[in-house]
């Protein structure tokens, strides 16, 4: 198994670990849904899915060892992170603070797994990626606006309104945009990379674009658009980047 499947599979599993118990902490509310989400609807009892969870993220951290006691210790980190969200902060208005922190940690667990250590252009990188998780954050709290509401929940979305989390969602993603757009100057031009950042860049703002929509699809499917645009527009700069680090 070559090491970028590798760390590839981890973060995964870790990922499946934190999904896995944020639907256990989700279910009552998740009753009636439609489409029904499996514990709420019978498919899946939560002892089940604690089984899951744990067994998820014993497999993050197993595929994480070979990469040496450094990862596996980044691993319990992207568990903690994950598990904090879950369990205290999602539905307050400092969900938020778990994107900020955990999304740069991703290309960090990639890089640092691969290579053992990080380049100096990962400052820049972890600033944006601490930006761009605040917007998502947001963003994912808009999706669920109305839903939490109505039920007198307390979060982001809800503590700034419709109009002002739509617009501290747009301000972070831009700034995280300008700063990539600004530090990439130096390093001429590749056009497979800027095609991906450009490409991130459009998914981005179409999303940002289908939030004003005042409704709940529409916001869903705006978070999901930041949150692939955010994905593709990244790689792309770190492809751009990489040199840099030879």
């Amino acid at each position: 198994m070559t090491t970028p499947l590798r760390l590839g599979l981890s973060m995964t599993f870790l990922q499946f670990a934190i999904g896995a118990i944020n639907d256990i902490v989700d279910a009552p509310a998740d009753a009636g849904r439609v489409p029904p989400k499996p514990i709420p609807a019978g498919l899946v009892e939560p002892r089940q899915a604690r089984v899951v969870a744990a067994l998820a993220a014993l497999a993050g951290l197993a595929l994480a060892a070979p990469s040496g006691p450094g990862l596996i210790a980044l691993g319990l980190v992207v568990l903690g992170i994950g598990f904090a969200y879950d369990l205290g902060a999602k539905g307050t208005p400092l969900s938020w603070v778990p994107f900020a922190i955990g999304i740069p940690i991703l290309p960090i667990y990639g890089w640092f797994g691969t290579t053992g250590t990080l380049p100096s252009f990962f400052g820049v990188l972890i600033l944006m990626a601490a930006l761009a998780g605040a917007g998502l954050a947001i963003a994912n709290a808009r999706a669920d606006l109305q839903t939490d509401l109505a039920a007198g929940t307390t979060s982001v979305a809800t503590m700034l309104g419709p109009n002002r989390s739509w617009w501290a969602d747009a301000a972070l993603m831009v700034a995280a945009i300008t700063i990539g757009i600004v530090s990439l100057g130096g390093t001429g031009f590749d056009a497979a990379p800027w095609t991906l950042v450009s490409a991130g860049i459009g998914i981005v703002v179409a999303g940002l674009a289908l939030g004003r929509r005042d409704l709940r699809r529409a916001r869903v499917r705006a978070w999901e658009a930041q949150a692939v645009g955010a994905a593709v527009a990244a790689t792309g700069w770190i492809a751009a980047m990489s040199p840099l680090a030879l």
